[in-house]
């Protein structure tokens, strides 16, 4: 493609993106662009695990382990929670988030930036479900390539979920044992 016709091409591309941003959100500002970025970015890494695990010539299973599905569940909730709202990665949001203030133990509530296209990122790194999906996807690659290994450390991010759960049955316990003083 030459280079006039493919400034025409681009024009006509971002035409369009505007005109369907325009019609899609009404005077409400969605970061669609953002989105669309995001969403490329999610098929490179996919493609890039899947071309990692088909060098490497590792069989898929016929059918994934109950087992499996159970601890890559798990420790997915879990490290999608600490990486998009424990206090202590804060520092990885902070450049596309504002704190707003404390949500649950050791948890924040940060809010997107709205600026340069930050706002999209921001919304993706504060979600739980968000991350989720790049976190599941990461393990399950994992296990494909390093099975051992990424068993082991979504057994510590399952071992970590329970401790949690624990910590938090046992302070609603305390609370209504103490009347919660």
């Amino acid at each position: 493609m030459g280079t006039a016709a493919g400034s025409r091409f681009t024009g006509r591309l971002e035409g369009l993106l505007r005109g369907t941003q325009r019609d899609y959100s009404a005077g409400h500002e969605r970061p669609l662009r953002g989105y669309l970025t995001a969403m490329a970015g999610f098929g490179a890494y996919t493609a890039a695990w899947a071309t990692a695990v088909r060098l490497r010539r590792r069989p898929l299973p016929d059918r994934p382990e109950p087992w499996d599905v159970i601890l890559t569940a798990v420790a997915t909730f879990r490290l999608s929670r600490l990486l998009s709202k424990a206090s202590v990665t804060s520092p990885l949001r902070a450049p596309f988030t504002r704190y707003v203030g404390p949500q649950g133990p050791a948890e924040l509530h940060e809010e997107a930036r709205a600026d340069d296209g930050g706002d999209a990122v921001g919304e993706l790194v504060t979600c739980p479900f968000c991350v989720s999906v790049w976190v599941a996807s990461t393990l399950t690659a994992g296990q494909l390539l390093w099975p051992r290994g990424t068993r082991t450390a979504m057994g510590a991010l399952t071992a970590l979920a329970g401790a949690d759960a624990l910590q938090l049955a046992y302070g609603a316990l305390t609370d209504k044992l103490t009347g919660g003083e």
